[in-house]
């Protein structure tokens, strides 16, 4: 058995065609949910990039005890453990952010892997003479990024052709071979939106009439631009998005080729989605995990039951689940610490796999859906220290050792780390979200997704509240979460 995984970053579920968008080119991904079954409630786990790819080399979600992370040497890696029994694991990506202090030791867990450089501000050209910068609306502090763009001159220089060039190399040299497993990942269509004229001119009514200053580089904060200039941001989504598309063609057509469907599953998904002016929002991170970021796309062809143009209502977490599902695939064994879940059944018949799932960044809002609801709980005490765990100091770049930290004692540790000892080290203080220093809605918020997709209008439904938050109890108890989490959520720890 075989399996491809293709891995967008930022990929919008609202702004490709299976999920009723009209206006943007994405033929192929109708393509690929023609042959493979299509999720309607799939949600993050941990977020942003590198926590949703620890859940996915761990099967457990990472933001309940760290931020942004390595892998630690106690964590059960998928890659690996397929490594070990014998399955070649191989992974191709241009998403610079393994490479820095905080994503470290995830590339090495596979057979074999591949990096392209030039993404977003990936310190790779070196030039000490300061760029030429075109007049925009945002990034001009970004100058590498910038020096990068002038390398890639043609779409045959960009790192995602340069990628999937590279993963269709790997496919075509192993198609004859048994057991092997591929982890394709483009860093697009995260921002900056940058591509060539061809696939602008998918979008040409609106890239020959705008005559506003150059804008693919939304920052994460309120929209403040006009809106003919967020128009302009979108459509350079769109014009990025149609390269992706045309990259994923050619993953179905070499499947088709060489007749692959028989005994290779393929995976579609992404790490999380980005507002783009919605909620008055621009990018993730700052704002609630709002649908447009928290509900993604997700496709599986599943060559064992071989379903295909359907579509699933179960509820599943790709970065969580695609753990045990590989494991499962491959006929390993599922490690009692996971606690993602073997998609096959869901795949297969829709069979519910669970009946809800928690998701967030570390520190802040803990979010909940059961596919119908998502309720947002905040902070609900001021001043609760926030706490990393693990044994690498926490940090996206530059991680310094942190102060106050100290060894949990026997009592503390859990079966996730071996229970074995590891660092506990300060993160701040809970706040109360609304503070001046929070740059967001104000307090907890409940939405029925079913009849409010946009969430337009919080509810205050005191039933269901309760309901979601003992749920979120229990979910937590069963990750293990850490008791100052339940002390800032003020939730009833349950269990130690």
């Amino acid at each position: 058995m075989k399996c491809i995984m293709v891995m967008f970053d930022s990929l919008n579920r609202h702004m490709i065609s299976p999920y009723g968008c009209d206006w943007t080119h994405t033929p192929n991904f109708a393509r690929l949910a023609s042959k493979t079954v299509t999720f309607d409630k799939s949600y993050v786990c941990s977020m942003p990039c590198m926590p949703a790819r620890r859940d996915l080399h761990t099967g457990r979600p990472s933001f309940i005890h760290r931020g942004w992370s390595p892998l630690e040497p106690f964590d059960e890696s998928v890659p690996r453990m397929l490594k070990n029994a014998g399955i070649h694991t191989h992974l191709v990506t241009d998403h610079y952010h393994y490479f820095e202090d905080g994503g470290v030791h995830y590339h090495t867990k596979y057979n074999t892997w591949e990096f392209f450089r030039g993404q977003e501000g990936d310190p790779w050209i070196g030039q000490i003479a300061q760029p030429e910068v075109p007049e925009n609306i945002n990034r001009k502090g970004r100058p590498q990024d910038w020096i990068n763009r002038k390398e890639m001159d043609s779409e045959d220089k960009m790192p995602i052709t340069q990628s999937f060039n590279a993963a269709m190399d790997f496919i075509k040299r192993n198609k004859d071979e048994d057991n092997w497993f591929i982890q394709l990942e483009t860093f697009d269509p995260h921002e900056p939106f940058f591509t060539q004229r061809q696939h602008k001119d998918r979008y040409a009514d609106h890239f020959n009439n705008y005559t506003g200053p150059e804008f693919d580089w939304p920052g994460y904060e309120k929209v403040s631009e006009s809106p003919e200039q967020i128009e302009h941001a979108k459509h350079n989504y769109a014009a990025l998005l149609s390269l992706c598309d045309q990259k994923l063609g050619d993953v179905l057509d070499l499947m088709d080729k060489h007749d692959m469907w028989d005994d290779t599953m393929l995976v579609v998904c992404t790490d999380h989605g980005f507002l783009l002016g919605e909620h008055d929002c621009w990018a993730k991170n700052w704002m609630p995990l709002y649908e447009e970021v928290a509900h993604t796309p997700f496709f599986v062809w599943d060559p064992r039951c071989r379903k295909q143009d359907e579509r699933r209502q179960a509820l599943v977490q790709p970065c969580l689940d695609l753990a045990p599902t590989l494991l499962g695939f491959f006929g390993l064994d599922i490690p009692s610490t996971m606690t993602g879940k073997d998609l096959a059944p869901a795949v297969a018949d829709d069979t519910p796999v669970r009946d809800a799932c928690i998701f967030g960044y570390h520190g802040t809002r803990v979010n909940i859906t059961d596919g119908q609801y998502v309720y947002m709980r905040g902070n609900h005490k001021a001043g609760v220290p926030v706490y990393q765990y693990g044994w690498t100091a926490p940090g996206m770049k530059d991680s310094k050792i942190p102060e106050k930290i100290r060894l949990l004692n026997d009592d503390e540790q859990w079966d996730f780390t071996g229970n074995a000892p590891v660092l506990k080290m300060p993160n701040g203080a809970s706040y109360i979200e609304g503070d001046p220093a929070f740059n967001a809605t104000v307090g907890d918020l409940l939405f029925d997704v079913t009849a409010d997709p946009t969430q337009q209008n919080p509810l205050d439904d005191a039933a269901v509240i309760e309901k979601l938050s003992t749920r979120m109890t229990e979910l937590l108890a069963e990750c293990d979460a850490p008791s100052e989490t339940y002390e800032r959520l003020d939730l009833k720890q349950t269990c130690c």
